[in-house]
């Protein structure tokens, strides 16, 4: 099978467990493409396979009347079936459908569903439910996975190798079009920029106005506005009370309005990395969008880096999309400031990184506060040119 995407691989490990399977995301990252790839690979094996999408209002009471009533609608087999669900976040209760089929029915169908975000299903879902499921996370694409849907896959066969002129002009072309327009599925197979502009558009505007209606959030024009802000104020510390002072509204409707966008998968709130240095930390979340198309959408600029006024804060929330490549968990992404400003942008295990466009004018000393403090936390430097080589393996473009 021809892995589109990174996470098909992982999910396959537990395709055959009893323990149903969640995927979740943002919306137009791929999810029901996904659920339908695996259906495909399932009945490719001769498994039998059902689909079902709950934004069908007649499969949706079906369901909410009582989980069984999904027995009624597949013939019974004497070998496990598999039963994919598209957005589970719309029952009235996902967690006890789940729970109950899981453990009533295990040994006779296996459940793969999605949920737009997480958001519905913290909400919704009364149990955890642990034990009894897989959760994955689906991000939009990263540069890899970009590549395949570009049909570049030769490409990648010249990672760790010295590029020729003609691969190097190639791969400048597409890493630069991948950090203008990011990676929505959609997005990505669009035939050229005028187009890419208007699925994220679409996607900036129409989804995420139904993740606002699905919150039960009434202002979206102040929503909006608050996403454009924090397009502006990529990498710097969120300051929830001058946001609401801004915008004219409550602080309660900030932080609800946050809440919504992080687990709606827009964007990502780091926490700040403390461990001897409590007292001197602030305690303020920075944010970084989880695609960069989205977040230039908001500033309607789609310049390439090193042609923005932006381009700091813009390779940060680059870097940030890399490490969550890495790390799979936004949380486990840190970054460390004290009161008197002394700063580091990326603290992630037993490594931390400054991250800067040009190294030509970079003072070292500026971070022996850090290093002394945290001798066992290796610090380096990252700069745009860096990240082909760290992040993919590729040689560094001239």
């Amino acid at each position: 099978m021809l892995y589109s995407r990174e996470i098909l691989k992982k999910i396959e490990k537990v395709l055959f467990r009893d323990e149903f399977i969640i995927l979740s995301g943002a919306r137009q990252t791929g999810k029901t493409s996904i659920l339908l790839i695996l259906k495909n690979l399932l009945e490719e094996k001769e498994y039998t396979c059902h689909y079902f999408n709950l934004e069908n209002p007649e499969h949706l009471k079906f369901f909410n009347d009582h989980p069984f009533n999904l027995l009624e609608v597949i013939p019974p087999k004497k070998t496990k079936q598999y039963i994919f669900i598209d957005e589970i976040q719309y029952l009235d209760d996902p967690s006890n459908f789940l729970k109950l089929l899981y453990d009533e029915k295990r040994a006779e169908i296996k459940i793969i569903v999605s949920g737009s975000s997480s958001f519905y299903i913290d909400k919704k879902f009364k149990d955890s439910l642990a034990g009894r499921k897989f959760l994955f996370e689906i991000y939009p694409l990263n540069f890899e996975e970009f590549l395949v849907f570009k049909k570049e896959e030769k490409l990648l066969e010249e990672k760790n190798k010295k590029l020729t002129i003609y691969y190097q002009e190639k791969l400048a072309k597409l890493w630069k079009e991948y950090l203008t327009f990011g990676g929505y599925p959609k997005v990505a197979l669009a035939e050229n920029d005028e187009m890419r502009k208007i699925l994220l558009e679409e996607i900036g505007t129409s989804y995420i106005k139904k993740d606002i209606a699905d919150a039960g959030i009434r202002n979206s024009e102040k929503y909006f506005s608050l996403l454009k802000l924090l397009a502006g104020q990529t990498g710097q510390l969120v300051n929830s009370q001058e946001l609401a002072t801004t915008l004219g509204v409550a602080h309660k409707t900030i932080e609800e309005y946050l809440y919504v966008m992080k687990k709606s998968y827009q964007i990502a709130f780091i926490a700040p990395f403390h461990k001897n240095m409590r007292k001197e930390l602030v305690k303020m979340p920075k944010a970084y969008f989880y695609d960069l198309g989205l977040r230039n959408f908001f500033l309607d600029d789609y310049y390439f880096l090193e042609n923005r006024a932006d381009k700091g804060a813009y390779l940060e929330n680059i870097v940030f999309r890399e490490f969550l490549k890495e790390t799979k968990d936004a949380s486990k992404i840190k970054f460390w400031r004290t009161q008197n400003q002394k700063e580091v942008d990326f603290v992630i295990g037993k490594k931390a990184y400054e991250i800067k466009f040009n190294l030509a004018k970079q003072k070292d000393k500026k971070y022996v506060i850090f290093k002394e403090q945290y001798p066992d936390i290796a610090f380096s430097f990252l700069c745009e040119n860096d990240l082909l080589e760290k992040f993919y393996g590729f040689e560094k473009l001239k």
